[in-house]
């Protein structure tokens, strides 16, 4: 499956409309809020404005992006961007990183250099990562997404065939928070016999978005209405990991040059999702 070499760059038109739009931004009125009691601060909101349009350097910003590796391909006719940073080391091992709503990429950018090579920042170079930093589908240069039905599983699914079919790379290990956390946790749940080992900064149980909820709201025959999030084969059961669950892993705060002792040492991981995968087995998730 092909990939193409990417570079960000913003038309110029398109950065002279956002300064026009900043410029003509027509002001609410705003009192007795210094404290945000209403929402944001107006004098706050002016100043942030002001910063934008008269001191942001997205030139600046646009050549930081550029300075790492980037590519675009098509799965499953949904596009995907990502950074893709060879590590510099023996063996180096593949790792992909999934961000976040609403945030980007680029929220790894302070990470991926000291994991593809560790060397460089003091570390050992047998601790070097291939980094693998996707847009998620829809987000960021991911677009335009047109197909329904992208959720974390689905995502999960196009990650692997990123990484092995686009990159080939048989096995990896995989991190990921927030929205990223359920990608990550799907992965090794769905592809434990793929996963090296999987990091997560927010535990989550796969059925959080597939069970039953009520809404609170009312219908015209006065019933109660419940919102379902459905997978999309609606008869299958919702994926549920064991009442038995593994002790809350500790935060990314740690310094992610040394991750790859970690990935040694944390069979915990591929453990637990080999204990989901079994558990839920017969349910085909």
């Amino acid at each position: 499956m092909p990939k193409e070499p990417f570079t960000v760059a913003v038309p110029e038109e398109t950065l002279t409309d956002l300064r026009e739009r900043l410029a003509k931004t027509r002001w609410p009125g705003d009192f007795a809020n210094p404290n945000w009691e209403y929402g944001t601060n107006l004098a706050y909101l002016k100043e942030l404005v002001d910063y934008w349009l008269q001191r942001y350097d997205w030139r600046r910003q646009e050549q930081a992006i550029n300075a790492f590796s980037h590519f675009k391909t098509t799965i499953d006719g949904v596009p995907i961007h990502f950074i893709h940073e060879p590590g510099k080391g023996p063996k180096p091992m593949p790792l992909i990183l999934s961000h976040g709503w609403p945030w980007t990429f680029w929220d790894f950018h302070k990470v991926i250099r000291p994991l593809a090579d560790p060397a460089a920042f003091g570390g050992d170079p047998k601790d070097a990562f291939d980094v693998v930093v996707p847009s998620l589908p829809g987000y960021g240069f991911s677009t335009p997404l047109t197909k329904l039905g992208i959720n974390f599983w689905r995502t999960a699914d196009l990650w692997v065939t990123l990484m092995q079919d686009v990159l080939g790379y048989q096995k990896f290990a995989a991190q990921g928070g927030d929205w990223g956390a359920l990608i990550t946790a799907q992965l090794g749940h769905k592809y434990a016999d793929r996963l090296i080992g999987c990091h997560v900064n927010l535990m989550a149980p796969l059925s959080v978005f597939l069970e039953s909820r009520n809404t609170g709201r009312t219908s015209k025959d006065g019933t109660r209405k419940m919102c379902t999030s459905l997978a999309p084969r609606a008869a299958t059961p919702p994926c549920r990991p064991p009442s038995r669950r593994p002790s809350p892993m500790r935060s990314t705060t740690h310094r992610w040059a040394c991750a790859r002792g970690s990935w040694k040492s944390a069979a915990l991981g591929v453990t637990a999702a080999a204990t989901w995968r079994n558990a839920s087995a017969k349910m085909n998730c």
